[in-house]
């Protein structure tokens, strides 16, 4: 029992649903996170009703989960946001269940579950569709992925405000990414609607905005959602010379030193109003983090991002990073293996490869482990497929999948071994029966499939790293080109796009004047 509830919350784990098979109760699982302050209100609006913590604590085993130490919870039972309700089984299988639920909500619910319960007992659980254990929908990988994707960006735009959709915006990094490339003007319009709106005057960016035009907008402030921001904002750079761009990255840069930076890592988030800072460090975070400011150091030569990564990466090697085993968090018990800190993880330190000269050893052992712990068909499970409730059912997640496919494709061209890009396509091709009904959230799948359906531009550059010459190849204006510094495949003191017919450049205009006639 806490301070702001009378409810006795368990913790997750097989403990508690074996107490739920043991008592033959049903297990009420609350999601909850840090930063969120529905989920704070419900704690004690609710839970602190005192008969409905008597209620809860008589006629079910409550389990409260921290959706961001626990990923794969949060994955299959969340009912669509924070706070997430969710009555279950004592096997794990779903009743129901919603989001925030006032005390007389939750009462309702409450007396439908217990009816549910008392009626068909373990019959009344189902299992959703996406953990059923269907096969997924494989398809070649073709151009027809990346057209259909580049005018989903056409589709969905809403004119008058920017970004994709007509209901909440949300940032949506990868969107813009691909946008860049493909539609610059949608991409820098909505560059310039997050940077009207979303971030904040103390630095940062927040999660998302409520409305369609851009205002209410959800004020927390999580580390993935800023690092995927920062990136964007420096390709957005890179691909216009607006400083504006760069003051932007380097506004957030700041704020990530500033409010996340614990003295080791980077924490997790930053909820309303600055209120309840969660400095736990993650994985997943603290790669994307590096990636993205190694990404503005390339750009801009920013020292201070420099170091931070470079700080960021050290944190990964030390502690949560050892002979490809990936921990989520430097914590007793901590789950290993999943598949959004697998891919981020070896995106970082291909990223650390191109920018710093060092991090392809790291990025090939997770990525090796990666592939045989998670890849047991063409799209990679989110984890390993044991654990309490639903978490021996796989899921393969898109988004997922498609982040550590890119990084395969990085190795791929760090190493020069093509199984690693076989692999991608495996993956990539996993979901390509689906394309037709993919919209724009998703098109960091376009992005990934248009690398596997071109020649890739890959700069070896055959001089130290920080040279003017390295330097240049980082900055040729394709966020998806991979630069492999030190490399013998040019020669000495020169630099060659590899695979394509154009001599060494041995300066860095004559470098840009290759990359432009490679182009055409």
């Amino acid at each position: 029992m806490t301070d702001d509830t009378r409810v006795q919350w368990r913790d997750w784990g097989a403990d508690a649903f074996a107490e739920a098979e043991e008592t033959g109760r049903p297990v009420l699982l609350f999601l909850t996170a840090t930063w969120c302050d529905d989920c704070h209100r419900m704690s004690v609006e609710t839970f602190g009703e005192p008969r409905i913590a008597a209620n809860v604590n008589d006629g079910f085993v409550p389990v409260t989960v921290d959706v961001d130490r626990e990923p794969r919870v949060r994955e299959r039972y969340n009912m669509g946001g924070f706070p997430s309700t969710v009555f279950t089984t004592p096997s794990g299988e779903l009743l129901t269940g919603a989001t925030y639920l006032g005390p007389d909500g939750f009462r309702s619910v409450l007396d439908r579950v217990r009816e549910t319960w008392d009626a068909d007992g373990e019959d009344a659980g189902r299992v959703p569709r996406a953990l059923a254990g269907n096969e997924t929908p494989s398809g070649p990988v073709t151009t027809a992925i990346e057209e259909h994707l580049a005018g989903q960006l056409d589709a969905q735009w809403d004119p008058e405000f920017a970004g994709w959709g007509d209901d909440a915006k949300f940032p949506m990094p990868r969107t813009v990414e691909f946008a860049l490339k493909r539609d610059r003007y949608k991409a820098t319009q909505t560059l310039d609607a997050i940077e009207r709106n979303l971030l904040d005057d103390d630095g940062g960016v927040f999660r998302y905005a409520g409305a369609r035009d851009w205002s209410a907008p959800a004020r927390e402030k999580l580390l993935a959602d800023d690092a995927g921001v920062l990136r964007a904002f420096a390709n957005g750079y890179l691909y216009t010379g607006d400083e504006a761009y760069r003051e932007t990255a380097e506004s957030i840069r700041a704020f990530l030193d500033a409010d996340l930076w614990s003295g080791f890592a980077y924490g997790a988030s930053v909820g309303p109003d600055g209120e309840r800072t969660d400095l736990t460090a993650y994985a997943g975070g603290n790669a994307l983090a590096a990636d993205a400011l190694l990404t503005l150091a390339a750009y801009t030569d920013d020292e201070p991002a420099r170091e931070s990564a470079e700080n960021a990466l050290a944190y990964l090697r030390e502690t949560l990073v050892d002979d490809g085993v990936v921990r989520h968090v430097d914590d007793d018990g901590a789950e290993i293996d999943l598949l959004e800190d697998v891919g981020r993880v070896t995106a970082a330190f291909c990223t650390a490869e191109s920018v710093l000269g060092d991090g392809v050893d790291v990025a090939r052992a997770v990525a090796d482990r990666g592939i045989d712990r998670l890849g047991d068909e063409d799209a990679f499970r989110d984890g390993p497929a044991s654990g309490p409730g639903m978490l021996d059912r796989p899921l393969r997640p898109i988004d997922g999948v498609v982040e550590f496919a890119d990084a395969l494709l990085d190795v791929a061209a760090l190493t020069g071994e093509d199984a690693y890009r076989e692999r991608a396509e495996a993956a990539v091709g996993a979901f390509a029966g689906a394309t037709e009904r993919m919209g724009a959230q998703v098109a960091g799948y376009g992005s990934v499939a248009g690398r596997l359906t071109r020649d890739p531009l890959v700069i070896d550059v055959n001089t130290a790293v920080g040279s003017d010459l390295h330097r240049a190849a980082l900055r040729v204006a394709d966020h998806e080109a991979v630069v492999v510094p030190d490399s013998d495949r040019a020669p000495a003191s020169a630099a060659s796009l590899r695979g394509r017919e154009a001599d060494p450049a041995e300066s860095p205009d004559a470098l840009m004047r290759r990359v432009a006639d490679a182009a055409q």
